[in-house]
């Protein structure tokens, strides 16, 4: 089996998209698992910047067919307009390449009237919802009120669950928010040219071929979203998305076994960020963090957001290699260092004065948690312009090296830039 997961070891935007663009030049497939839009990947090849929200990140190699799996929920809108922007582009020209399971949960406009309403009604908590609709439709997916992809193509199943769902959305809005309410011939309407547009990419049984891509040995990179702390059960709760976004959601997902994944790769970046509220250790909140903001670009692919930047926390990463098995790690982002005088790895917390290095189970102590830092000197050089591991200044390699042998788990990518070139390999993905 040669099925490879690509996670976030962190909070999210570590440079997945990248990665798996980078990784994709050698896969058959590449298969995304959980999420929705509220994901974005960003990747740069030949100078041209691409944004992906949905559509998985092997989609501009033409002889990688992509997928989107069963434990995706799906803005069709948005979906289609991401699907003209990459036609426009030159990519995509084979409607082969891309398949969309037709067990996909569909974010419906009320699911995302409803995640505006409440986002405005619980100010207080601030949990940082790009309000798209992600949350209320795994919501309506668990309560089996949902509208799959495959529904849209029958008007006669579109209107039976529409019956299940909107009564209760009805009465929320008009009874609580005070917001409108939703007829189901309207959403009929709404979805019919969506539909339309998308009818070539359906798949009926995308789980059957993942698992005979797998029994032939075709080469499957499967794409998390998100990151492995934002996790709705062992996230920073309350401040996780709606999904499972640790590798074991690559099975539950596609409808694969456990025993059809043969690697587990971590992406991290050199530093950490979040986007939204919730505990931040290592965070920096003074002109070292904007600084990393700046020359990162760290604003959010899908809404914009700057986001909050610290050092390194490697006894977040330490949970994060135990909850996804993690067999290998990619370094993302080094470049964004070069000039710093001395940079800090966050080695352990320090809760009301009890000095612990495990990650807390309880949020409230991670709130409470003081950095314990081990400062590196820093360096000069440009790192962007490095093309071989031997060409890293001395600094930055012995800053590697203190990670690696930190989290006890190989670092085989390092990346230097956003662009695919300028990556450097320690250790090839795929066995040849």
């Amino acid at each position: 089996m040669s099925g490879i997961v690509v996670i976030g070891a962190q909070w999210g935007d570590e440079g997945k998209g990248k990665v798996v663009d980078v990784f994709s030049e050698n896969a058959d497939y590449v298969v995304r698992f959980q999420g929705g839009a509220n994901a974005g990947h960003t990747l740069v090849v030949n100078g041209k910047k691409t944004i992906l929200h949905l559509v998985p990140s092997g989609i501009l190699r033409e002889d990688t067919i992509c997928i989107i799996g069963p434990g995706v929920v799906l803005d069709i809108e948005g979906l289609v307009s991401e699907i003209e922007e990459l036609k426009a582009a030159g990519y995509l020209k084979n409607p082969k390449q891309l398949q969309i399971s037709e067990q996909c949960t569909i974010i419906m406009p009320y699911h995302k009237q409803l995640d505006a309403c409440r986002e405005t009604a619980q100010e207080a908590l601030k949990i940082g919802t790009t309000r798209k609709g992600i949350g209320p439709a795994y919501e309506d997916r668990a309560s089996r009120r949902a509208l799959t992809f495959g529904d849209l193509f029958s008007a006669e199943s579109t209107r039976h669950r529409l019956a299940t769902a909107l009564p209760e959305k009805n009465a929320l809005f008009t009874g609580l928010y005070n917001a409108k309410a939703y007829k189901s011939e309207d959403l009929i309407s709404w979805a019919a040219p969506y539909v339309e547009s998308l009818k070539l990419y359906r798949s009926r049984d995308a789980s059957m071929v993942i698992h005979r891509a797998l029994k032939t040995g075709k080469r499957v990179l499967f794409e998390g979203a998100q990151g492995s702390l934002l996790d709705v059960l062992h996230g920073t709760y309350p401040f996780v998305t709606s999904s499972s976004t640790i590798a074991g959601s690559a099975c539950t997902g596609l409808g694969i076994g456990p025993t059809t994944v043969s690697k587990v790769v971590g992406i991290m970046k050199a530093y950490a960020t979040r986007v939204g509220a919730g505990p931040f250790p290592s965070e920096l909140l003074n002109d070292v963090g904007e600084r990393i903001r700046t020359i990162g670009n760290e604003f959010g692919a899908t809404t914009g957001r700057p986001r909050r930047c610290g050092w390194i926390d490697l006894v977040a990463l330490k949970y994060s290699i135990r909850l996804n098995g993690l067999t290998n790690l990619a370094l993302m982002k080094l470049d964004v260092f070069s000039g710093l005088e001395k940079v800090a790895v966050c080695t352990g917390y320090n809760v009301g004065g009890e000095i612990i290095h495990e990650f807390p189970a309880s949020t409230e102590d991670l709130e409470a948690a003081q950095p314990i830092l081990e400062w590196m000197p820093g360096w000069k050089e440009d790192l962007s312009r490095v093309n071989t591991l031997k060409d890293l200044p001395r600094a930055a390699t012995n800053y590697i090296d203190f990670i690696g042998n930190h989290l006890a788990t190989p670092i085989d990518v390092i990346s230097v830039g956003p662009a695919r070139e300028q990556t450097l390999w320690v250790k090839p993905l795929f066995s040849t």
